[in-house]
């Protein structure tokens, strides 16, 4: 058939009418794009990965689990935040609470018998439980595929392959398999309820975002370092009148607020931390106490890879030069005693035999032997500081994709430089950036260095020999697959194509040694349980995750904060 027939209407003069064939085509394809874009496949092959790592190891999260269903389900709700016969007590919103609350009932009578429900100082339990909270956590998980599936069946048809991508690499991510599946947390269905307030900030539906993010503040108190960025977002594009800048008199600034906004979304936010905390008035304060205990001290026992990760290397250096060449301790103490300095090398080696000093595996306050100390306050500032700048843009100009950048910022601001931040906080940082890669080519590079460093991170959590190839492999298939997909699916947004990020050859380099690095870990781990000498050096593995991997981490940083700050067409 000629092109000239196709379509062509009876007593039309020789020009094709291509709407109905159009419209067929789409009505045929249409089942096929639903199907093609299904997350279905992935929950089911991804499912019968998880059900088969059921039996790996039992870290001590799974017994804080444990201990906080025995907590909500033995004692009356006014206690939760009072008990403590295990170290493990409940630190979580109420909102988790009640969740652990909702599976205690559900608890099977033989897991009961098997210890599970039992409050007590160290969890006696067996495969009952281990079974049963295992279930739980790929149960809950469903939520994750649904939102990312609703997430998928919203987006436009043009965005719907590279968001298909997103979500896909979200539901599969090495962080969710690590931490939720092997280590033991709920992170899933955690992230899903924050992602869901994302998707919702996308369709411009602010007071749903707005909802489910207080939702997500009241199961868990760490997505409060994302609250400047919702906060300036949500009012300078549901409460503040945009109009306002026209208004020429003081008088009209008292019509900026639309008020009907401002008052039905404080309404909903107030409403939520309501049935979340009225119950525990009485308990407010050990309930505060409970989410925020800075007596813990600046670093986990395990470095976070930030910037007090590369603070506390550099003081274990300096103590190290000092105390083998007596003439760098002179001089250095004639230019900075007693600020900086202790006054004898004799003093650096007792308080390296007495005090923490941040390699000895204890979650408790890190004393530096030559450095200045640093206190709660400080890293507060910091963060503070670094998030304003982060949402100052936002304010200005409160697009979608100026949200999602100022989001991404303000995970790195609390990650790298808050009080005693977990290495497991990374995904604050990584779940957000999923979202703003997809707009455009010069993303990809901080992305690659962040995900990268960040799940490699993760590592040391597995601490078992028969996990190595585990994920080791599960992450670097991960890598090689999504990373060439972004490459393959996403463009170069705005007319001007300048290279912004120059540390694509070295992100790239920095990305393929991490490969020898954990090879070169793991043999050192090896090689402890024959050779006794190297024994003593038992910190010498997570000091190296840490560094490598907080280099990784701050150069992603630096690079989208380029981004953010210095290529205003980027974000048009």
């Amino acid at each position: 058939m000629s092109p000239s027939k196709v379509g062509r209407k009876p007593g039309s003069k020789g020009k094709p009418d291509f709407s109905s064939s159009k419209g067929s085509i789409s009505q045929q394809t249409e089942p096929k794009q639903q199907l093609r874009f299904s997350l279905w496949n992935f929950w089911v092959a991804s499912t019968a990965l998880k059900v088969l790592l059921m039996p790996d190891y039992v870290s001590t999260d799974f017994d804080v689990h444990r201990n906080w269903m025995a907590i909500t389900n033995k004692l009356p709700l006014k206690e939760w935040y009072l008990e403590s016969t295990s170290q493990w007590t409940l630190d979580y919103p109420p909102f988790f609470a009640y969740f652990e609350w909702f599976l205690s009932q559900v608890v099977p009578a033989s897991v009961r018998a098997d210890g599970c429900l039992d409050i007590v100082e160290v969890g006696q339990y067996g495969w009952p439980t281990i079974l049963f909270q295992r279930s739980t956590v790929i149960i809950s998980e469903i939520l994750l595929f649904v939102v990312l599936q609703i997430f998928i069946n919203t987006s436009d048809v043009s965005e719907r392959s590279v968001n298909f991508v997103v979500a896909s690499s979200i539901a599969l991510s090495p962080a969710f398999f690590i931490i939720d599946h092997i280590h033991f947390q709920y992170n899933g269905f955690l992230f899903a309820i924050l992602i869901g307030s994302i998707i919702a900030a996308k369709k411009q539906r602010y007071l749903l975002c707005g909802a489910l993010f207080a939702t997500s503040l009241c199961f868990k108190h760490i997505f409060l370092y994302l609250a400047p960025a919702y906060f300036v977002f949500l009012l300078r594009a549901y409460v503040l009148d945009i109009n306002a800048l026209k208004y020429k008199s003081y008088r009209d600034w008292v019509f900026v607020p639309q008020w009907r906004n401002l008052f039905k979304l404080g309404g909903v936010v107030l409403l939520i931390f309501t049935i979340c905390f009225a119950p525990f008035i009485t308990v407010m304060p050990q309930l505060i106490a409970r989410l925020f205990p800075f007596s813990r001290g600046l670093t986990h026992a395990y470095w976070a890879p930030n910037f007090w990760a590369i603070y506390s290397f550099v003081d274990k250096v300096l103590a190290a030069v000092m105390l083998r060449m007596p003439y760098v301790h002179n001089c250095v103490s004639k230019l900075f005693r007693p600020l900086l300095v202790p006054a004898t090398r004799e003093e650096i080696k007792h308080k390296m035999a007495t005090v923490n000093n941040g390699t000895r595996g204890l979650v408790q306050d890190v004393y530096f032997l030559i450095l200045p100390q640093i206190q709660p306050k400080l890293t507060f500032l910091l963060t503070l500081f670094y998030q304003l700048l982060a949402v100052i843009p936002v304010f200005i100009n409160p697009s979608f994709k100026r949200f999602i950048g100022s989001l991404t910022l303000c995970g790195f601001s609390a990650f790298l430089f808050g009080w005693h931040v977990h290495e497991k906080a990374i995904m604050l940082v990584i779940i957000p950036f999923f979202f703003l890669v997809s707009f455009d080519r010069r993303f990809l590079t901080p992305f690659y260095l962040l995900t990268a460093s960040g799940y490699v991170s993760l590592f040391p959590l597995l601490y078992k020999s028969n996990d190595f190839l585990i994920k080791v492999l599960y992450t670097l298939i991960w890598c090689i697959i999504y990373f060439s997909a972004f490459r393959k699916l996403v463009r170069v947004s705005s007319s001007v194509q300048r290279r912004i990020f120059f540390f694509d050859r070295l992100a790239a380099l920095y990305c393929l040694l991490l490969l020898p690095m954990v090879l070169g870990i793991q043999s050192l781990e090896v090689l402890k349980g024959r050779y006794s000498p190297i024994r003593k050096y038992e910190f010498l593995g997570l000091m190296f995750y840490s560094i490598y991997c907080s280099i990784g981490v701050i150069g992603s940083w630096i690079g989208l904060s380029w981004l953010y700050n210095f290529d205003e067409p980027l974000w048009v």
